[in-house]
């Protein structure tokens, strides 16, 4: 028996208990570090395409923050104008958003002259009042740039020329807008823009 017991150490098998008695590396399918090899490769796997991740966001992020308005874009959008200095018959001139705004206290003959014009006679029709805010009548505000080819007419100094109908003239190529800011003669086709704005009390606007 003892012989018997020697001589299954011997050749790696015990009856009744092994049954194959193949080794590890003996076994189909397997090489001797096939389990531990496979689950460094699913490791490995998961931990790369977590930093691929981690690392598209940290690309991606600074290109979508910088879509967003600066804090001076978001200063810019606005303007606050005081028109309590602005005396009857004067104009102003301030800047929105780079471009110029003519902000003119009208005279009652002016603005009698603006709301008198017939909308036949204009080549981009509008009323006065579509133009200018409820109780405000006397305040226009428009965007100083002509409407033909984005020159800055004439006509916020005293001493500016003002055309036949004593709004703004545009001296490039002779467009002339009235009290209105409407075009009455020459190559522009539409009026000047009037750019949103507000009244924030009685002596205050708020463009933009």
């Amino acid at each position: 028996m003892a012989e018997q017991m020697a001589t299954a150490g011997v050749s790696g098998s015990i009856p009744g208990l092994t049954g194959s008695g193949k080794t590890q590396s003996e076994r189909p399918g397997l090489s001797p570090q096939g389990d531990h090899s496979g689950g460094r490769r699913d490791f490995l796997k998961l931990v790369t395409g977590s930093f691929a991740l981690v690392g598209a966001g940290a690309i991606a992020w600074p290109f979508i923050n910088s879509m967003n308005p600066a804090a001076d874009t978001l200063a810019l959008s606005t303007t606050d104008v005081d028109l309590g200095p602005v005396a009857v018959g004067q104009a102003i001139t301030v800047v929105w958003r780079g471009k110029p705004v003519f902000i003119r206290h009208r005279t009652p003959e002016e603005v009698k002259a603006a709301v008198d014009t017939p909308m036949s006679a204009l080549k981009d029709p509008a009323t006065d009042q579509s133009r200018t805010k409820p109780g405000k009548e006397p305040w226009l505000v428009v965007v100083g740039i002509c409407t033909h080819l984005g020159c800055v007419p004439l006509g916020q100094k005293p001493t500016d020329e003002r055309g036949a109908y004593g709004g703004w003239f545009c001296p490039c190529h002779g467009s002339v807008y009235d009290t209105a800011g409407r075009i009455r003669q020459g190559p522009a086709p539409a009026n000047l823009v009037v750019p949103p704005y507000a009244f924030t009390n009685d002596t205050r606007i708020r463009i933009g």
